[in-house]
């Protein structure tokens, strides 16, 4: 298969896959949020993006939840699906595909893969014995193990012991050429935790692993042997492939991986890493596909300190918390408050103090008591002050001048906490410079000139803050834009990508003379208090 080189213009990311046995927790939310964002980032510079999420709906999980709820498998992955569009929705997010595993073309895809892997001799049968995982859908080495045969991710659940007659994939066959890629691609796993966990897992040797099931109706059957069932993994890995197809495409590999393959960032949680790092590059190699540029494995999430779950009683609803409290709000606490790529911590009370001080208090009060000093100093206009006015080392300016590279380079390695607290660092600057300044005081003095510079460089300050933010909190952004007199809503990206590219708006000294404000209003209300239920 000849494939052409992508160009510099096209980005292309994915979520997992959920699982559709149960509907999507705070998990599920918090990668597709930052896959939002750096989706929203890449548009701003001027690429075309391609976002995938979906859903995982095959496997022997899935079945026996819709057998407890008294449901057909595909009835109940129908039910279980709009939940999780449902909650894109309700976060905002702007997908581009939404992949579903139980897709007639996805099926066609898969079968395609699969012969490739088979013509080149990676594929044979042979007999499985080992500890099996529901939940992970996966064999588990015994020293994994916790006490009871219960399995380390998820500690309530007892493994379960197979031996069953299995078509394997050789693994082992690719121990050299993985550990060469690992080398010679160091960005290729992130961050670097994830990338040690993954260089000492294949140090120990890779064995091979099962890619079918038997006594396992619900999935695709082996195409060589309709008496097996395509494990879950191999089918579902390639659920990113199917999403590239266009809509009206016939369903072949060609078709697939024409344009966007391949993909240059696969965002997951740590406890896929070994599926996404490790079996999928060698399924890859085996088809003989490039592989993709970067997988990220980010941490778990835990409510006041506690692992959440539904027998401890502090599970974490998504939904309900956007819609106490807004989607911004819930993308700006996870991704400022919460490093990448380590384990983070959601507590109510802290949540709202994160989002009093920063959103409230420091980016919302000082858009609102600028405007009314511009509306009241300068007749509601943008001062025609020239930037030579404003010296290069005026704090605020000195700041802004850098902010732009800065923000995009955090953006870029998946830093969103290191964006947000560069960013914040401009905002509370900009309420110190107006209180030093005292424009009130100068004007009261005649000085008018001193006035607009200082009105003009805190009104510039705020402006580039929201653009650099647009990827996390678009809606605030907006409002804030459009009070700046822009009409730029940042949830059209195509609109943004035109009127307010990266080149031009993360740069210092956009504002333009004489530009009429917007009347001041709140962009976040304060949280008074914590609300009941």
């Amino acid at each position: 298969m000849n494939l052409v080189n992508k160009t510099e213009k096209t980005f292309v990311l994915t979520t997992p896959l959920y699982y559709v046995n149960d509907v999507p927790h705070i998990g599920s939310a918090y990668t597709t949020m930052a896959a939002d964002v750096v989706a929203r980032f890449q548009r701003l510079l001027g690429h075309q993006v391609l976002l995938i999420t979906g859903t995982d709906e095959h496997g022997q999980k899935i079945q026996r939840s819709a057998a407890s709820s008294g449901k057909a498998p595909q009835e109940f992955c129908d039910q279980i699906v709009p939940s999780f569009l449902n909650l894109w929705e309700v976060l905002n997010i702007q997908y581009d595909r939404f992949s579903r595993t139980t897709a007639a073309n996805h099926h066609a895809i898969v079968k395609e893969f699969f012969q490739r892997v088979w013509e080149n001799g990676d594929i044979y049968q042979g007999q499985q014995k080992g500890w099996y995982c529901v939940s992970c859908e996966e064999f588990k080495e015994e020293r994994e193990l916790l006490e009871d045969k219960r399995c380390p991710i998820h500690t309530t659940k007892q493994v379960e012991w197979r031996d069953e007659q299995n078509y394997f994939f050789k693994l082992s066959k690719y121990q050299t050429q993985l550990e060469e890629f690992y080398q010679s691609r160091p960005d290729f796993i992130q961050p670097a935790s994830r990338r040690n966990e993954v260089l000492n897992f294949v140090s120990q040797g890779l064995q091979d692993f099962s890619i079918s099931r038997v006594n396992l109706d619900w999935g695709f059957p082996v195409p060589v042997d309709s008496k097996h069932t395509l494990y879950v993994w191999f089918d579902a890995l390639l659920g990113y492939v199917t999403a590239l197809l266009e809509p009206d495409a016939e369903p072949t590999l060609a078709n697939a991986l024409e344009k966007w393959w391949p993909i240059n960032l696969h965002l997951i949680g740590k406890d896929i890493l070994r599926f996404h790092a490790v079996y999928w590059p060698a399924m890859l190699i085996s088809a003989g596909l490039p592989l993709p540029e970067r997988v990220f494995g980010h941490g778990f999430l835990t409510k006041d300190g506690q692992k959440m779950g539904k027998t401890l009683g502090n599970t974490l609803d998504p939904v309900a918390l956007v819609q106490r409290y807004g989607s911004d709000a819930v993308r700006y606490y996870f991704l400022k408050e919460i490093e990448f790529g380590k384990d983070g911590d959601f507590n109510e009370i802290r949540f709202i103090h994160v989002l009093n001080a920063d959103l409230a208090n420091d980016l919302g009060n000082l858009l609102n008591r600028t405007l009314n000093m511009v509306k009241k100093y300068c007749a509601g206009k943008v001062p025609s002050i020239a930037q030579s006015a404003i010296p290069a080392e005026n704090s605020l300016k000195a700041i802004g001048l850098s902010l732009g590279e800065k923000v995009k380079q955090a953006y870029e390695t998946l830093a969103f906490n290191e964006a947000c607290h560069a960013v914040l660092s401009l905002v509370q600057a900009s309420n110190k410079f107006i209180d030093d300044q005292a424009p009130w005081t100068l004007y009261k003095q005649g000085k008018q000139e001193e006035v607009e510079a200082v009105l003009y460089t805190v009104l510039e300050s705020v402006r580039l803050a929201a653009y650099l933010l647009s990827p996390i909190i678009p809606n605030i952004s907006s409002d804030i834009y459009q009070q700046l007199g822009w009409g730029i809503n940042f949830n059209d990206q195509t609109e943004s990508l035109i009127i307010a590219p990266f080149t031009t708006h993360a740069t210092w000294g956009v504002l333009s003379d004489q530009q009429q404000l917007g009347t001041p209003q709140p962009v976040f209300k304060r949280i008074e208090a914590l609300k009941n239920d």
